[in-house]
């Protein structure tokens, strides 16, 4: 060490350690306020996220109330997919909807049957069977009995629990959204209810999932409102031959 003695060596040894750590401290500092901005920004991003989801569900809820509520009746073209028990089924047909919870299931195809209640008694008579069951509408445990309420003062988030918008259901038709719940009277038999709503807030598919697995779906089209429609499209007059059973039925 020419000229240089063991203490200066000591000395400049140290301060260049100094200097390294310092360098290292920084580096440290700054790559740890990276990851921390990041995870600020991402926080962020899927707070707004939520809150515009949130948004974007209580205004597509409340287009659906105001639209359906209003209505003082319905009619539509419908088709049932039914899967389960090992069994697939579709039915296809005309349904009617009037205030205050009438409503007449008129199934035409894959072979006649009827569905039909005056809010008070519901009857269930498919003629080939020369009987008809006849039950009081508060002991039907049916899963076409909640629809006849969608015209009234039903609120979509107060009848279904955990509403929220279902990103990963795919619609049916391009520009629709998806709802899922659980429908607060049937939450011992359904497990889960999926609603298709169209641009212009009509339900366009109800999709039900039992507890037992078994699915049951309706779509709807052809949807016309407030057409003219009296209350004897909703009473059952027994056919001659026909045998009333009495007993609590559903679907």
């Amino acid at each position: 060490m020419s000229g240089a003695t063991c203490k200066d060596f000591v000395i400049k040894s140290r301060k260049g350690n100094y200097r390294l750590h310092s360098t290292l401290k920084t580096s440290l500092w700054r790559s740890n306020w990276r990851r921390v901005a990041c995870a600020l920004i991402v926080l962020a991003l899927c707070a707004s996220a939520r809150f515009s989801a949130a948004a974007d569900l209580l205004k597509i809820a409340d287009a659906v109330d105001a639209r359906y509520n209003h209505l003082h009746n319905l009619q539509a073209e419908f088709t049932e997919i039914y899967r389960g028990a090992g069994m697939d089924r579709v039915e296809s047909g005309t349904l009617w909807l009037k205030k205050p919870g009438k409503m007449r299931w008129e199934y035409r195809s894959p072979r006649a049957k009827l569905f039909v209640s005056d809010g008070k008694e519901a009857w269930f008579y498919v003629p080939r069977e020369h009987q008809v069951q006849r039950t009081a509408v508060k002991k039907l445990d049916d899963l076409r009995s909640p629809l006849a309420f969608l015209l009234g003062k039903t609120r979509l988030e107060k009848e279904l629990t955990g509403l929220s918008l279902a990103p990963d259901v795919a619609p049916l038709a391009a520009g629709d959204v998806v709802l899922r719940g659980v429908p607060r009277t049937m939450a011992d038999r359904v497990s889960q209810v999926l609603l298709e709503i169209t641009p212009d807030s009509q339900i366009s598919r109800i999709v039900m999932e039992e507890v037992d697995g078994s699915i049951t779906e309706y779509r709807f089209s052809e949807q016309k409102q407030d057409v003219k429609l009296s209350d004897q499209r909703f009473q059952f007059a027994v056919p001659d031959g026909v045998e009333v059973i009495e007993q609590s039925f559903g679907q």
